[in-house]
């Protein structure tokens, strides 16, 4: 890209930044970004390859992740610890030179990793769609996209393969794809499910330009979107010679339903309808998904086969001298000698003092864990820099580690089903002698939950802020009182990500970067 062309993106980025943060759902970034690059490059767009990843949205079920994204999620590899970013890029090195002008849209917390012979090679190079499809147990199918395929064209023998795609089904049951064809049977020594019943599930995909024509001309079609698109469930399952208009209203999947989804989702139907989808089967392959605390705990820390195969470290740029506790991985952190991190748990970009500790099955992220100071088991822990008064803040976020920060209530009255570390949230602030009327939750006041609960102390610096949210969360475990001082502000973790100061945060990342770096060169 020449500099007038970067500069004129950049401008575009800034001028459209608003309108882009309120669409709503992967396609419809999908279809914005599309729009911008459209934008940008005008007729040369047909001749270019793009690659557009979902950054990872709010990030509910990993909040470690909501203030940057997913796709800078660090793993413990490389030295500086490599992003998504470059994971991504590393394995899709081989795509552009068999690929035709088009756009590959891929998320931001799933790796795929495939084997095949030399003189294979993926390509996307037909009309329409082109999907990567892994073979998986069917249990995973119920939680992703599967395909249903034409069982005319006969499957071969060899660890790739292209073939039709009749139907997709979105987070279909179990009876579904039986009653729709997807089941297979495995071949022994073929399939990564050797002899299991088993479904191609989805991934990345493909499509042409002629295609992304057609889904410009539906955003124009569209206007203003008002609802979440889906760019998996609402554009894949209008594909196929076997797909119906039944899926647009089923509103299963949604996280909340609009009045305006069933049509829009009728409109992209139409559009769409009669445009191919082709599958290339990934028979050797693996997919990993990383985009909850449980997941990321264990990809990260328990994972055997996915630590042998990208070469996953448990301690990983870090100064780190006691001796490493097995199944734990310490991230881009400073860690006093005397310290301990239990099994299972991830710390990144994080400091910890003499003595402090870190149980078990926990993740302590962008922290600074004081002297002495003991982290519970299956406890999240997260600080946030942020911009409260015109002042730069910090605000610790902590919940247990399978909390469900989506589940939600109609009113503030019903907050005790609300649980936070299996504990109702009426009886949380009891501990904290917080009055339940003084609990003050932000953004729809119809939807209460332990995300946008105002729930967190604004601190002055990054240290008290973590010391002080440790203690509340030790109150709600033991079932002792902390009482908080007076006049103490409280947020909520959307009203952290409104308010976030990215560029402080980035800031700590380079004094540990440089700490790091400078105690190394000098030891």
């Amino acid at each position: 890209m020449n500099q007038d062309s970067s500069r004129k993106l950049q401008t575009a980025t800034r001028e459209k930044l608003r309108k882009l943060n309120s669409l709503r759902g992967n396609g419809g970034s999908t279809l914005y970004a599309l729009q911008q690059l459209n934008d940008i490059y005008g007729e040369s767009l047909s001749r270019l390859r793009v690659i557009l990843i979902h950054a990872g949205g709010f990030s509910q079920r990993l909040p470690s992740a909501s203030a940057l994204g997913k796709i800078f999620m660090a793993f413990p590899l490389g030295e500086p610890i490599y992003q998504m970013l470059e994971l991504k890029l590393a394995m899709y090195v081989d795509f552009p030179s068999q690929m035709k002008p088009g756009v590959l849209v891929t998320c931001a917390d799933d790796i795929e990793l495939y084997s095949i012979s030399e003189d294979e090679s993926v390509q996307f190079d037909k009309p329409g769609f082109t999907a990567l499809a892994h073979p998986s147990p069917l249990h995973v199918g119920t939680t992703h996209g599967v395909f249903v395929l034409d069982p005319h064209e006969k499957s071969s023998s060899s660890d790739v393969e292209t073939i039709s795609c009749l139907r997709f089904l979105h987070k279909p049951s179990l009876n579904k794809m039986r009653d729709s064809g997807a089941v297979c049977k495995g071949q022994s020594g073929l399939f990564s499910v050797s002899g299991e019943e088993f479904v191609y599930t989805d991934s990345t995909y493909y499509f042409d330009f002629d295609t992304a024509k057609s889904l410009l001309n539906l955003l124009k079609e569209l206007g203003p979107l008002d609802c979440e698109i889906d760019a998996y469930g609402d554009f894949l399952q209008a594909l196929g010679s076997k797909a119906t208009i039944d899926y647009t209203n089923n509103t299963a999947n949604v996280t909340k339903e609009e009045s305006s989804l069933v049509e829009i989702r009728q409109k992209i139907f139409h559009l769409l309808k009669g445009t191919p989808l082709n599958v290339i089967l990934l028979n050797n392959s693996k997919f990993y998904h990383i985009g909850t605390t449980s997941e990321y705990l264990f990809h990260l820390t328990e994972d055997v086969a996915l630590r042998a195969e990208l070469g996953l470290l448990n301690s990983a740029f870090s100064l780190r001298e006691t001796s490493e506790t097995p199944g734990c991985c310490v991230m881009c952190s400073v860690l006093d000698p005397s310290c301990s991190v239990g099994a299972g748990s991830v710390v990144e970009f994080s400091r910890l003092g003499e003595e402090a500790s870190v149980g078990s099955g926990s993740i302590v992220s962008g922290c600074w864990v004081g002297p002495g100071l003991s982290v519970p088991d299956g406890a999240f822990m997260h600080s946030l820099c942020v911009n409260h008064q015109d002042k730069i803040r910090f605000v610790t976020v902590f919940f247990g580690i399978n909390d469900n920060l989506k589940h939600s209530v109609d009113a503030p009255a019903s907050m005790d089903e609300l649980k936070l570390c299996s504990v109702g949230l009426s009886q949380c602030l009891s501990h904290w002698e917080i009055k339940n009327e003084a609990l003050r939750f932000s953004g729809d006041a119809s939807s209460c939950n332990l995300w946008n609960a105002c729930l967190f102390p604004v601190c002055s610096d990054q240290q008290s802020s973590f010391s002080v949210s440790l203690k509340m969360l030790q109150a709600v475990l033991s079932g002792s009182t902390n009482p908080l001082p007076k006049d103490t502000k409280l947020m909520s973790v959307q009203e952290c990500l409104q308010s976030k100061n990215l560029e402080e945060m980035l800031k700590l990342r380079k004094v540990l970067y440089t700490d790091i770096t400078q105690r190394r060169f000098s030891s």
